[in-house]
């Protein structure tokens, strides 16, 4: 092929289909009205200075996680849409390249672009509050990672309206992804989303364990650390070990496509397994990385509202660890149906349920830390507690499908499709609820509200398992997965409408979790109280919302849940009689957006196969790195000492001085 031929494709501009055009109309209005609203309160300036150029964790934070909340939108609409073709046999709601399209996107937007990023948003506002730390290891390299997670799930995102979307599945197998089986665009769209986004997620992983070892307030020893903070230190490690094997997958599959490589083609001399084995080394650590955050978020959370210290904290550390190295040798149970021998299959059987064992020490710790405790059944807690008896369903239905004969029968059905999101939902996005509503205070000052958010729950809660218990129950029935309609006399309609249904009413919880943030985003009481729910970590010892430096003077650590200490012991984490110093912080730069700008720029061009464009891109992005090398001498302030002596002080009052609120027997 000519490298530098700049053909258009057959349909740059999809349009025709209904719900295309609606997407279209929806797109255009949505960016209309955004430009609006910034030019009439002239908020241009606004958005640049204080988000589009931030350092500030907490900032970031907020930003991945309305993007993804934005991505769960996209996710969950791709989700009705196929529920919809399946309700009833023999629909023609959605063609069938269009439901594969569908199916493929709505996997990779809720895994790559919905979870991950809504746990790293959360990470962002919690880590380094909790360690006593006033910023991340790599302020910039944060921002920078924020904006390829953007840059690359704006790229995907695109897919469906330019040039046409991925229809290989999430999992993107080889050799239907090849260039032989699936020519065009859409495969490139994902495999420059994922790459871009990738790279941003990586950069993420070092950034946090670097901060986490090396910015722990004094006294902060690992054994101290709050378990939200010991599963995102672990997390970290299974980011940095994990992704770089995803960037490899994707640049081979890459030159595949685009340079007529041939490293995962039979003719060519190449295996198409490898892609399997590839995407699976980096996909089932991933499927930890999407849930030890979650873990953290229900350790915290549980102990909070149970007004008791988290029992068995040693044994949950060594649970988390445990499950991270188990981690990366349970992959080939996903291909147990591909022909493997049956000591490979044994060894992988053994060591997928041995994982149950760190899990399940975890869920009991859970336990005992509610027995006897004086249990307050706020919305976070509500989540948490909702999450034990959905996550074992997924649990122990995934050590039935670790069984190599039995998951002959149950893999390639809707039974391994209901396990998957009971683990999935029933643990990650639970989870990233839990957060939400647990941190919403710190992050703006007031609580979402009560009422709306309990119905918000229940309805959610029911449609979920209205929509995936009859999914076992179709799948021991015998229906396949990956298929866009069914014939009538199969014994699948109910169950199928039911799901249908389900999903919908799921649908209804979340537009309730939206209306009850709007709701109190306008109507909600502005009290900033610093410590809400009688927290017993160190973010609840600070302002809320903090100030861009967190701390005015670096908290003192004797134990465990040093707050809820010093709150029983009328004492204060903060050495008052400590003069306070001026803070080093970073400034603000619009360097990450424009490199992540040129990011785009190289991944849009690749994907249309423009070789100069893509290499435009690259050219900008290199020069953005070679600017940021040479002008980092200026890139900071000092926070004053007048700024800091009201902060000082309303630290001292939040954090000592009164007795918990509620203590019971703390063990």
């Amino acid at each position: 092929m000519d490298l530098f031929d700049m053909k258009m494709p057959d349909q740059l501009i999809v349009w025709g289909n209904p719900l295309i055009n609606g997407a279209w109309i929806s797109i255009i209005l949505v960016t209309l009205g955004i430009v609006f609203v910034l030019t009439k309160y002239k908020k241009w300036r606004w958005l640049w200075d204080e988000w589009l150029t931030t350092v500030d964790h907490k900032k970031i934070g907020i930003m991945y996680i309305v993007s993804a909340l934005l991505m769960l939108f996209r996710g969950g609409v791709d989700a009705l849409l196929m529920r919809i073709q399946l309700a009833l046999p023999n629909l023609e709601f959605l063609d069938a390249q269009h439901y594969n399209e569908i199916f493929t996107t709505h996997g990779t937007v809720m895994i790559i672009f919905m979870a991950m990023p809504f746990l790293i948003g959360l990470m962002n506002v919690a880590v380094p509050l909790q360690i006593g730390a006033r910023d991340v290891a790599f302020p910039t390299l944060n921002a920078i990672s924020f904006w390829l997670f953007f840059a690359g799930a704006l790229l995907f995102n695109l897919s469906f309206v330019i040039g046409g979307s991925p229809d290989a599945g999430w999992t993107n197998y080889v050799p239907l992804a090849g260039e032989e089986l699936t020519p065009g665009i859409g495969i490139n769209y994902y495999l420059w989303g994922l790459q871009i986004s990738g790279i941003g997620t990586l950069a993420t992983g070092i950034n946090f364990l670097v901060t986490i070892l090396k910015m722990r307030a004094p006294g902060m020893t690992l054994m101290r650390m709050p378990m939200f903070t010991w599963s995102t230190l672990i997390t970290s490690v299974i980011i940095v070990f994990a992704f770089p094997v995803l960037t490899v997958a994707l640049a081979l599959l890459t030159f595949d496509r685009l340079l007529g490589a041939h490293f995962f083609t039979i003719d060519g001399g190449g295996m198409p397994m490898m892609w399997a084995n590839l995407f699976w080394i980096w996909g089932h650590p991933e499927v930890y990385i999407v849930i030890l955050p979650a873990f953290g978020i229900f350790s915290e959370v549980i102990s909070t509202f149970a007004r008791k210290r988290l029992f068995g904290y040693s044994a949950m550390v060594v649970s988390i660890v445990a499950i991270s190295a188990l981690s990366f040798l349970v992959w080939v149970h996903h291909f147990f149906t591909m022909g493997n021998g049956p000591w490979i299959n044994s060894v992988f059987s053994i060591t997928t349920m041995a994982i149950a064992i760190p899990t399940g020490v975890k869920v009991f710790n859970w336990l005992f830390t509610m027995y006897k405790g004086r249990i307050e059944f706020t919305t976070p807690m509500l989540w948490s507690l909702a999450f034990i008896p959905n996550f074992i369903i997924g649990g122990v239905t995934g050590v039935m499908l670790a069984s190599a004969p039995a998951d002959y029968q149950y893999h390639n059905s809707y039974f391994l499709i209901s396990h998957f999101h009971y683990v999935l939902i029933g643990g990650t996005v639970f989870g990233c609820l839990a957060g939400l509503y647990y941190w919403w205070p710190k992050m703006f000052g007031f609580k979402i509200n009560e009422r709306i958010s309990k119905w918000a729950f229940w309805v959610f809660v029911i449609g979920f398992n209205m929509t995936f218990i009859p999914m076992y129950l179709v799948g021991l029935k015998g229906m396949p997965r990956r298929i866009y309609t069914y014939r009538e006399g199969l014994g699948w309609t109910g169950l199928n409408f039911i799901e249908t249904v389900g999903t919908f009413v799921m649908g209804a919880g979340f537009v309730l979790l939206v209306w009850a943030i709007i709701y109190s985003i306008r109507h909600a009481k502005r009290d900033y109280e610093s410590d809400p729910w009688n927290g017993r970590t160190l973010e609840w010892a600070i302002a809320s919302p903090p100030p861009h430096y967190n701390f005015a003077r670096v908290p003192r650590i004797t134990g465990q849940d040093p707050l809820w200490r010093a709150k029983k012991k009328g004492e204060t984490i903060f050495e008052e009689k400590t003069p306070l110093k001026p803070i080093h912080m970073p400034n603000h730069t619009g360097i990450p957006a424009v490199m992540a700008g040129f990011w785009f720029v190289a991944g849009f061009g690749f994907v249309f196969e423009w070789i100069p464009v893509g290499l435009a891109g690259i050219l900008g992005v290199l020069l953005c790195m070679m600017w940021r090398s040479l002008t980092d001498y200026h890139d900071h302030h000092e926070v004053p000492v007048t700024e800091l002596r009201d902060a000082a002080a309303e630290e001292i009052k939040n954090a000592g001085g009164r007795s918990a609120r509620g203590v019971v027997n703390d063990g």
